[in-house]
């Protein structure tokens, strides 16, 4: 081998270590890049972990909050239940007894009347009638909420009225419903029906009835 083949190899050997120095320290950046980046996904996966926790912590925290709101509307709701209960002694009470004295002119007022025949019973929430000029009876029903089945039962109570009370036969007989909540379409049906309808404002029932409104006599 000439010493010039000799150095010629060196050159080469020399030129091939330069070659695998640079693409060792290429794929070292490329490798500490790829692990930076890495690194910057994990802490990206991590805040929004961090923050989906914080966000599921916050809507468990609303549902409890909102879960008990609605727990104690219930029961302030279902206090009233669809009978008159133990309400009869708040506000409830004394306010129909004001409107049907004032508004009707009855001057025979009770709640919770009962009356059996024939191995049935009757019992509506009030009951209120006139023996003097005004010779009418008024059945009050009150519930919570008001829907169909509401309705219906009292226009079960009104078609049936006389055979339990056969005292008021001969009296004019209108249905009232007095409702905490009733929605519109149970609303207008009662309108309809020619039953009066009353709702619950500042803690005593008024009429909500339009001006055109035409009662029906049972």
């Amino acid at each position: 081998m000439t010493t010039e083949t000799l150095q010629q190899l060196i050159a080469e050997l020399a030129e091939t270590q330069k070659r695998n120095a640079e693409d060792l320290r290429l794929q070292t950046e490329e490798n500490s890049r790829q692990a930076e980046e890495s690194r910057r996904r994990d802490e990206e996966l991590r805040r929004r972990q961090e923050e989906s926790r914080l966000q599921v912590e916050d809507t468990s925290r609303s549902l409890k909050e909102t879960g008990r709101y609605i727990a104690e509307i219930g029961r302030q709701l279902g206090g009233l239940g669809d009978k008159f209960g133990s309400f009869t002694e708040g506000m409830a009470y004394p306010s129909m007894r004001k409107l049907l004295e004032e508004r009707f002119k009855m001057n025979v007022i009770g709640p919770r009347v009962r009356a059996r025949r024939n191995g049935r019973s009757m019992e509506v929430d009030v009951l209120a009638y006139s023996n003097a000029d005004i010779n009418e009876v008024y059945v009050v029903e009150v519930k919570s909420h008001l829907r169909e089945d509401g309705l219906e039962q009292m226009r079960k109570i009104l078609r049936e009225f006389r055979e339990f009370f056969p005292e008021h036969r001969d009296k004019k007989i209108y249905g009232i419903l007095a409702a905490v909540d009733a929605p519109d379409d149970i609303r207008e049906r009662v309108l309809r029906e020619g039953i009066y309808l009353a709702r619950i404002h500042d803690e005593e029932f008024e009429l909500a009835v339009p001006s055109d409104f035409k009662p029906r006599a049972y």
